[in-house]
């Protein structure tokens, strides 16, 4: 295992195992970007830092179930499903603040971190956030797809 490996993995033990801020934030560089479906780009620890701060506190008993993991040089990829029960108000991206659902979410999800001297320099986040939204009840299940005219 590289030191790329051991980075996302210790990430995914302080999001999910320790429920820990600090411990999450501790593994980016100070001047480390995420770009994000919901938020976009985040610089810096103190952005990403306020944006695992809104899910950790919106989804306390959030947990990974990993599909797979890679690692190549200094690059880790993880794919896996993300589970949780909304038990706390969530801010949107619009700015509104969603009051707790109650609801549990499992959203498949894909992180591509890029590792320099032991930090995370970018991370890439990617999961469906229509299927988020649907899962919390705030926006309509999805349509089976229309049939082709033969």
């Amino acid at each position: 295992m590289g030191e790329a490996r051991r980075v996302m993995d210790r990430l995914t033990s302080a999001m999910v195992d320790e429920h820990s801020i600090d411990s999450a934030v501790d593994c980016y560089a100070e001047d480390a970007v995420i770009m994000t479906p919901d938020a976009g780009e985040i610089h810096g620890q103190d952005g990403i830092g306020e944006y695992w701060r809104t899910f950790i506190e919106a989804f306390p008993d959030s947990r990974y179930e990993p599909i797979q993991k890679h690692e190549h040089g200094h690059v880790a990829i993880d794919e896996g499903w993300l589970v949780g029960t909304n038990t706390a108000p969530l801010p949107l991206p619009t700015g509104e603040v969603m009051p707790a659902t109650g609801r549990q979410i499992r959203v498949r999800s894909c992180d591509i971190a890029t590792i320099h001297h032991g930090k995370i320099k970018e991370h890439h986040m990617y999961f469906d956030q229509m299927e988020f939204l649907g899962q919390l009840g705030l926006a309509p299940p999805p349509q089976p797809p229309m049939e082709q005219p033969s």
